[in-house]
């Protein structure tokens, strides 16, 4: 005779492989409860975020000087009641005026206040006085894997709304005017959808709050916008005042060299900028200052390489004297430099 072994079930019924597939079972729906309600928060930052700015942004078509209208060229975006809009400076280019038109149908002329192409911001002003004034954030306090939303009018689809992260931080971009370039610095990158459109729109925290200005669509899942900080409202600001943004002059080339280890140490950092080449005629040329230098300080400002150097070179420093405080052949050195003003 065969004994035969009884199953017998656990205190909760179940047999040992239906605990199992309960337990999968379980766990299965918990796994779905915790996306469904991350899916819920998400969608709800993204539409909250959009409906606070949709209104705020515009679709410009703007007037060639050449005469004839250059289509739906980009985005912008409204930062004060009374008609200032602020997009990017390539979005501009070669124009004067244009329309703004917003997704509630809104249709209004606009004239450009000012370019800085050097920054690639543009601030134009529309013939309005009661814009939907979006709200500026801070970029630097941005962090790496963030949720942002980005805003504007890609391919002519006013209104369009695409979400992301901040893919990473401290990017440069590089700008030129003539035969003036610049690094933009601190661009935030992001893998939020961008297309031609969107340049000028908006790029925003979840609170509505616009942390960039749209700029360049570098690849797919790869889209860069200028950070608005405390450096892009003083550009707005001077836009606003002056139609540019006056900016130093030295005449050098340079990049970052370390310092030697007396000068470092006494200096408390281990770098400078290293002065590669003078441009003839240029002030630095002027004052004294030679190919091998390395520029340790500017009118009081440490100088650790070219980013700080454009930081320094604000428009009050212009026809000013100033003192350079420079490391050469291993000892420090000051010299009296008046910068000229950036023409482009």
């Amino acid at each position: 005779m065969v004994a035969l072994r009884e199953i017998r079930p656990d205190e909760d019924g179940l047999a040992p492989a239906d605990a199992t597939l309960a337990d999968a079972r379980a766990d299965d729906a918990l796994t779905e409860a915790i996306e469904e309600e991350a899916l819920d928060a998400y969608s709800s930052a993204v539409s909250t975020a959009a409906a606070r700015l949709i209104p705020s942004v515009a679709s410009l078509r703007v007037e060639r000087r050449s005469g004839g209208w250059g289509g739906g060229s980009g985005s912008a975006v409204a930062f004060t009641p009374d008609g200032f809009l602020v997009t990017n400076a390539h979005v501009v280019a070669g124009a004067e005026r244009g329309t703004a038109t917003f997704v509630d149908g809104d249709e209004l002329s606009f004239e450009v206040v000012g370019r800085d192409p050097l920054s690639d911001l543009a601030v134009v002003r529309a013939a309005g006085t009661d814009l939907v004034a979006a709200p500026f954030g801070d970029a630097a306090r941005l962090r790496v894997g963030q949720l942002v939303v980005a805003i504007g009018n890609p391919l002519g689809f006013a209104g369009s709304v695409t979400a992301g992260v901040v893919s990473a931080l401290g990017r440069s971009l590089a700008a030129r005017d003539g035969q003036a370039s610049r690094l933009v610095e601190n661009v935030i990158q992001t893998d939020a959808a961008l297309n031609p459109g969107n340049s000028g729109g908006a790029l925003a925290d979840v609170r509505g709050r616009v942390v960039g200005i749209n700029t360049a669509v570098a690849g797919v899942g790869l889209g860069l916008a200028v950070p608005v900080d405390a450096a892009t409202r003083l550009i707005l600001a001077a836009l606003m005042r002056d139609g540019r943004v006056r900016r130093a002059y030295l005449g050098i080339v340079g990049g970052t060299r370390r310092l030697p280890a007396a000068v470092a140490g006494r200096l408390g950092r281990t770098a400078g900028l290293e002065v590669v080449q003078l441009l003839d005629g240029s002030p630095a040329a002027a004052a004294g200052v030679r190919a091998g230098d390395v520029i340790v300080a500017l009118d009081g400002r440490p100088i650790a390489g070219v980013g700080d150097l454009q930081r320094s070179l604000v428009g009050d420093l212009v026809g000013r004297s100033i003192d350079v405080t420079l490391e050469r052949d291993g000892a420090l050195a000051e010299i009296a430099l008046t910068p000229a003003e950036l023409r482009v």
